[in-house]
Formats: C-alpha cells, sequence, structure tokens
C-alpha cells in the first residue's frame, strides 16, 4: 500500500525541501536567483522563532512536494491569514491531488485557526496553474500589482549596503542579536 500524503515539514524534510525550492525556480525561469541552503531553511523553519511555516506531499515516503507560508495580517479583517510563498509538487507526480491536497491542508489550517484568507501570488506566464488555482474557486486580483526592494535599492531605502547573506545568516543563527 502506497504511502501518500501531506503533512507538516519536519527538519528532517529540509534537504529535500530545499531541493524542490530550486527545482521551482528552475521551473520559474529564475534558477540563478535561488541561493537558498539547508543552513537557512533549517533556521526559518525550526529556529527559536519561527516565521516560516510549511507542510510537504510525500509519495511512498519520498517528499515530492512543499508548501512554505508564512502569516499576514489584515488590517481590514483584524486577523491573521496565510501567505503561499511557494507552493511545488514535481511535474512526474502532478495530476494525483498532491497540490490540492498541501492547498487544503493550509485551508484547514486557516479554518482551525480563525484566519480571514490564504492567498499567494502566481506568474502571469504558468497558465496551468492559473487553471489549477482557478478550479479551487481562488480568485486573482488583477487590481493589485506587486512591488518588490532588493539588492541596492533596498539598501539606498534603508540608508546602507546591500544585505550581505552570509552576515545576515550569522545573525540569525546568533538568534537576531547584533554581532
Amino acid at each position: 500500500m502506497p504511502d501518500n500524503g501531506v503533512r507538516r515539514v519536519r527538519e528532517s524534510d529540509v534537504d529535500a525541501v530545499v531541493g524542490l525550492a530550486h527545482e521551482l525556480a528552475e521551473y520559474e525561469r529564475a534558477a540563478d536567483e535561488c541561493h537558498l541552503t539547508a543552513d537557512q531553511l533549517r533556521a526559518a523553519l525550526f529556529g527559536p522563532s519561527p516565521a516560516l511555516f510549511g507542510h510537504v506531499a510525500e509519495v511512498d515516503g519520498v517528499v515530492v512536494g512543499c508548501a512554505l507560508w508564512f502569516l499576514n495580517f489584515s488590517t481590514w479583517r483584524g486577523v491573521h491569514g496565510i501567505y503561499l510563498e511557494d507552493l511545488f509538487v514535481r511535474p512526474t507526480q502532478r495530476g494525483a491531488g498532491l497540490g490540492r491536497a498541501l492547498l487544503t491542508a493550509l485551508a484547514q489550517e486557516c479554518v482551525a485557526k480563525g484566519y480571514a484568507r490564504l492567498e499567494w501570488s502566481v506568474l502571469n506566464w504558468n497558465a496551468p496553474a492559473i487553471g489549477f488555482y482557478k478550479s479551487l474557486g481562488a480568485v486573482p486580483h488583477d487590481e493589485w500589482t506587486v512591488y518588490r526592494l532588493t539588492d541596492d535599492a533596498l539598501a539606498d531605502l534603508g540608508g546602507g549596503a546591500p544585505v550581505d547573506q552570509a552576515a545576515a545568516q550569522a545573525r540569525q543563527d546568533a538568534g537576531g542579536r547584533s554581532l
């Protein structure tokens, strides 16, 4: 009997989830932008004050999909919600309901904790994902445009040098304290 299902991410899943994140970056045509390491993900998920959470999908005991998420807050509703940062199921495992099962687990999390919404972004060219999300009843919010500050622009606005990833990791490893 195959062991298929969705569960919360465990520390022993970190390497597999990092691999999936890199596969997602490749799928999204941005492999050179993904620098996630196992140490970074482990600290984010299992450090002293985790701000990232996750679920994995397994087939026969092998992690083949993941959903990484964090809490956001709706000032209009006055309660938290879940922002899905990444949802990925290996292409060879798609069509078996694992993506739906991952989203169902997040929806159940929202319902159980009284969160008002579950939201995410999708690339405009990703027609298979858009079709899948619409089939679940998700509604696109085309009137909103996502803006992002990174690298030099973030440093310029923040009045400092661009973020040194190694130094940021060292700070995080030290419990967020200044070094």
